[in-house]
């Protein structure tokens, strides 16, 4: 028996709903084996209506149909590429920039009903599309931070929940070591700075975690912000947790906060950045040498226009448990040149600052150039 009457179906669900919320697992079985032979419902869809997930609609829902070519396909592979494959949620709102510039720069070919078509294709649909061009290897590095024994009582600590009501301009700070597995002599590390509220993120590669070499790494990056650094927070390495950082913080009213010993997600923006942008692009080799060290700088400068002016990130806005499950909810995908546009507390100065400098930007030639410097960029053989 399939429902055709939307208030008969209507009332049969909340009847089902009621008794189904204060049910055991047994009993639950029953009700569900119940409604999807009644219903004519797919069992999982049916957990999901009776559970509140899903508000039910009777009848049947008419979607649109669209068809994807293959060569729709091979333009979506040239657009994932130039967004560097990044989660098809993310890449959805810049596909039709993504197109234009392909376009301008004459290295691809699209019909305005076509370019309209992808514009509009759905984030699962991309996934389905594109399974098969693109798998990224799953590699795992190793963690070197020692625990700093001064100051500890001095710099509060800050944890992952106590984000939630802060301005652009503090940053999570972390160091990523370029040792190849190998953590002997001196090699590079990428100190990486991560604005929380935009998701801006700025890097450049030091010589060695000596707390000199990262302290002028971080006022560099500090004079690269586009906006006040109002606060950084760091892990409970020796490299932050030191006399000179600590009064240059107090000197220039910075904001000083640590993240607890052994605690990652106290420092979770920088540590899903050291992932997504420095072991994405630099990966796992030892970087030792002066030549590669400058490589690695290059590309950093080249890297903070493309992830920061045409790559959308997700913010998490709720967290939501059901039973064993969270369910997440995330804002609009936006690039953090876009957060910082709509953010009340930046000045108009330094908006229009940005809103220039973006006009000069060409996203084809940004990533040709940081595919020419990855070209350079060779980690030293271990033997």
């Amino acid at each position: 028996m399939i429902f055709t009457d939307k208030k008969d179906s209507r009332l049969y669900l909340e009847q089902l709903k009621k008794r189904y919320k204060l049910s055991r697992k047994l009993e639950k079985k029953i009700i569900l084996d119940e409604f999807s032979k009644t219903t004519g419902h797919e069992r999982k869809y049916a957990i999901k209506l009776l559970s509140g997930w899903y508000k039910h609609k009777a009848g049947k829902v008419h979607r649109p149909h669209r068809i994807y070519s293959l060569n729709d396909t091979l333009v979506l592979v040239r657009v994932c590429d130039l967004l560097d494959w990044i989660n098809s949620k993310r890449i959805k709102p810049q596909i039709g920039l993504a197109i234009d510039s392909l376009v301008e720069a004459k290295e691809l070919t699209v019909t305005r009903e076509q370019k309209e078509k992808l514009v509009k294709i759905s984030p699962a649909t991309i996934d389905r599309l594109l399974t098969r061009y693109h798998k990224r290897p799953v590699v795992r590095g190793h963690s070197y931070t020692r625990a700093g024994t001064l100051l500890k009582t001095q710099i509060p600590v800050r944890t992952f929940a106590d984000w939630s009501d802060v301005k652009v301009g503090f940053c999570e700070i972390d160091l990523v070591g370029h040792d190849g597995g190998l953590a002997k002599g001196n090699f590079s590390w990428t100190l990486n700075f991560v604005d929380v509220v935009s998701g801006w993120t700025e890097q450049i590669a030091v010589k060695s975690k000596a707390q000199n070499h990262v302290f002028v790494g971080i006022k560099t990056l500090r004079e690269r912000l586009p906006f006040p650094l109002l606060g950084f927070d760091s892990d409970s390495g020796s490299e932050f947790l030191n006399e000179q950082l600590y009064h240059y913080s107090i000197e220039e009213k910075i904001t000083f906060t640590r993240g607890r010993p052994g605690k990652k997600n106290d420092n979770a923006f920088v540590e899903e950045k050291n992932d997504s942008v420095i072991r994405k692009w630099v990966g796992y080799g030892r970087y030792d040498t002066e030549k590669q060290l400058e490589i690695l700088n290059q590309l950093y400068f080249f890297l903070r226009f493309y992830t920061n002016f045409f790559l959308p990130v997700m913010k998490l806005t709720k967290k939501t448990r059901i039973g064993s499950r969270i369910k997440k909810i995330y804002d609009m995908p936006k690039t953090p040149y876009q957060r910082v546009l709509t953010a009340e507390d930046i000045s108009k100065k330094v908006k229009n600052k940005l809103k220039e400098q973006y006009k000069i930007l060409n996203l084809v030639r940004i990533k040709k150039q940081i595919d020419v410097i990855l070209g350079n960029l060779k980690p030293t053989s271990i033997r």
